[in-house]
């Protein structure tokens, strides 16, 4: 191939892969398998890399930039970037209304009534404002809103998100406006990944999204798949294209769709206050149903020449409001701040809060994640701080209110609070990225405290918690106040003790009755008999999640000669097995990556580990081994996303009968997926389901599939 049938072949992979990015990423609808793009993609590298004079910025291979930046640019607004004034109930909206009707009557008489009576009503999106600069067609900048009048460049990034065009499909110059944002779905998948490498976990998509639009390294951004909705348009000159210059807020949705933006498709026409409060009140009942944060309706003149005559106040635009949901984030007191340690042994400070409602809930305590979260908020105790709280995330901190202290508040000292917790020594660890060799990386993630000392009683009583779980051994009825119970008598050491447990002992405790003892016996014994990737899960070891003990479990259930097909190992017979695998044998398992891997051949290679396993195999606890698919495999290789609440299962147990006979769990809907198991309020992810033709199947139809 010559210079010029490579040219002529960039031009078209170039033009296919951005089809087939617009379809998935701002269309919602897939056109093509994942393997199919990434061979497209290949190809286009390949020939990039033979004629690296072709690549042009706005080649689908250059949306990553190779070298981080030193630091960020200012960057001016061509167009000031107002904030918009809010109001919070139907009568601030009526009185809103009636102030810009009486500003459009002071106005000549060249607007129709109907111009100066219909609003565009948009759902406002809770994510990072941006604004998009584009010449002849070429994204040449993407800026933070910053003050309104000056942002930062982080075009680096922009970049990376799929739902932005490099270059649009006419070459006309446009400045628009618009969010970014960050599903739900990809919040859980980085909290999974966070939560299995110990490190701790986001409390919201929107403080992501903020925090990865600006990172220096746009590899990071491009790891996190951001998403974007744009809005509006503060410029446009379409030169001699087919495109017309949008007359209304409704044209320039319009617009902004044909040039292949990402537009939110949640929108509606509306001339009274009643029809505003309807459509408001319709999205208050669905605003945690989406995959993205909505905070509000935005309520726009739709006349876009209407709107400019009305110009602004000193602050905002008179021809838009906000009118803004209830809150879900409110003010309090921080009481005290304690810390409480995890299963791993990681210390984590919880702020004590005076008792405040906010989400239609009561709040009192918030995570405040660790040391550096203490120093970056400035928090001491007895402050007032604001909080907040989305669905059913735990609450966090946002904000100290400094302005409101009164000199008798305290600075917590987590090194000494730490040390008390763990009854001595403690570590202090820093967190990075790490890949399949192990190596930690050079980006610092995060840093926190840990017990030196594993044995210190708040590990044990953690490590037991976890153990008797719903997902991990499910033996009910021991709760925390029990187990300190059994502890405090003696009659527990660790796990293995509990399989032994009788019942006169139990009977024995303060306030144990009859009929619990003998509940707490039966879910025992009924425990005995475990799957083994229940087991994995239940034992707590560092990094091993409920999916990546699944994994390891079947992985494991394949090996010839290490468990054998099918059969019943003994808790001693399993620990003999996984003491024999090497680090360097564990990450050959796909999923497996380093720190997993050490993990696991850390805790297997611990003597008092091996001793735990030998006495529950003589308590007669037996592992139940699945390796062949045989006839147990209806679902084999099938991916389900189990969404909603369904009649009479949980989603566990959903999930483990999907398991059991051999179907894949996925956190979120894609192309790949091959039945939502969906039950009441299956919220977004029925919708892109719907969206993507994915097979939908309530809990008669997934039951009569086993």
């Amino acid at each position: 191939m010559n210079k010029s049938e490579a040219r002529k072949r960039i031009d078209k992979l170039t033009a296919e892969v951005d089809r087939l990015r617009r379809a998935y990423h701002v269309e919602d609808d897939p056109q093509a398998d994942d393997v199919v793009y990434s061979a497209l993609m290949s190809e286009l590298t390949d020939l990039e890399s033979a004629y690296p004079e072709l690549i042009e910025s706005t080649s689908p291979s250059q949306r990553v930039a190779g070298k981080p930046l030193d630091k960020f640019r200012k960057i001016s607004h061509a167009y000031r970037q107002w904030s918009l004034g809010d109001v919070f109930d139907l009568t601030e909206l009526r009185a809103w209304m009636e102030k810009t009707q009486r500003s459009v009557e002071k106005l000549d008489g060249r607007f129709s009534h109907k111009q100066k009576s219909e609003l565009c009503c948009e759902v406002k999106i809770d994510g990072l404002k941006v604004v998009l600069t584009y010449e002849r067609g070429e994204l040449v900048s993407g800026a933070t809103r910053g003050d309104g009048k000056i942002g930062e460049d982080v075009t680096h990034n922009i970049r990376t998100i799929q739902s932005v065009p490099l270059r649009l499909p006419e070459p006309i110059d446009l400045v628009a406006v618009g969010e970014i944002w960050l599903a739900e779905e990809e919040l859980e998948k980085i909290n999974k990944h966070r939560e299995e490498n110990d490190m701790p976990l986001y409390a919201n998509t929107r403080n992501v999204a903020a925090g990865t639009i600006r990172q220096l390294d746009a590899r990071v951004a491009a790891s996190r798949n951001l998403s974007t909705f744009l809005y509006a348009i503060e410029s446009i000159d379409v030169h001699e294209t087919g495109i017309k210059s949008p007359q209304t807020q409704e044209d320039v949705l319009e617009v902004l769709k044909k040039c292949g933006f990402k537009v939110n498709p949640v929108y509606k026409i509306c001339s009274s206050a009643d029809e505003i409060q309807a459509f408001y009140e319709q999205w208050v009942d669905h605003r945690n149903d989406q995959e993205y944060g909505i905070d509000g309706l935005v309520i726009k003149v739709n006349d876009l020449a209407l709107g400019a005559a009305l110009g602004h106040t000193g602050k905002s635009p008179r021809a838009a409001v906000a009118y803004k949901f209830p809150a879900e984030r409110t003010t309090t007191v921080v009481e005290d701040i304690h810390v409480q340690i995890g299963r791993t042994g990681v210390v984590t400070p919880v702020a004590h809060l005076r008792p405040v409602s906010v989400a239609n809930t009561t709040v009192s305590r918030a995570t405040l994640h660790n040391e550096e979260e203490i120093q970056r908020l400035g928090v001491k105790i007895g402050d007032t701080v604001v909080i907040q709280k989305a669905g059913d995330i735990i609450p966090e901190i946002v904000e100290v209110l400094t302005n409101l202290r009164s000199g008798d508040e305290r600075v917590f000292d987590m090194l000494a609070a730490a040390r008390a917790a763990c009854g001595g020594s403690v570590i202090k660890e820093e967190i990075g990225l790490q890949g399949k060799d192990g190596k930690i990386g050079k980006s610092k993630k995060s840093a926190a405290y840990y017990c030196a000392d594993k044995n210190t009683r708040a590990i044990v009583r953690e490590n037991l918690s976890h153990f008797v779980s719903k997902k991990g051994m499910n033996i009910d009825g021991l709760g925390e106040k029990i187990i300190d119970q059994l502890m405090d008598a003696s009659l527990i050491e660790n796990a293995g003790d509990l399989f032994d447990l009788r019942f006169e002992e139990l009977i024995a405790l303060d306030r144990f009755e009859r009929k619990s003892a003998e509940n707490v016996i039966a879910a025992i014994t009924r425990s005995k008999e475990v799957n083994v990737e229940k087991f994995l899960f239940a034992l707590g070891i560092r990094y091993v999640g409920e999916e990546t003990a699944v994994l390891i479990g079947r992985e494991l259930g394949q090996v010839d000669g290490l468990f054998g097909n099918q059969k019943i190992l003994t808790p001693g017979d399993f620990y003999n097995a996984m003491h024999a695998i090497t680090t360097d044998e564990w990450v050959q398992i796909d999923g497996i990556g380093g720190r997993v891997a050490h993990g696991l051949h850390e805790w297997f290679h611990q003597s008092q580990h091996q001793v735990m396993l030998e006495k529950m195999s003589e308590s007669g606890v037996r592992l139940k081994v699945q390796a062949d698919a045989g006839s147990l495999q209806k679902l084999d290789g099938k991916v389900f996303v189990v969404t909603g609440t369904l009649p009479t299962l949980s989603r566990d147990e959903a999930k483990e009968n999907i398991r059991k006979a051999g179907g894949k769990i996925a956190l979120s809907v894609s192309a790949k997926t091959d039945y939502l198991l969906a039950g009441e309020k299956a919220g977004s992810k029925l919708a892109k389901a719907e969206g993507l033709g994915v097979k939908v199947i309530d809990e008669k139809v997934f039951l009569d599939m086993l």
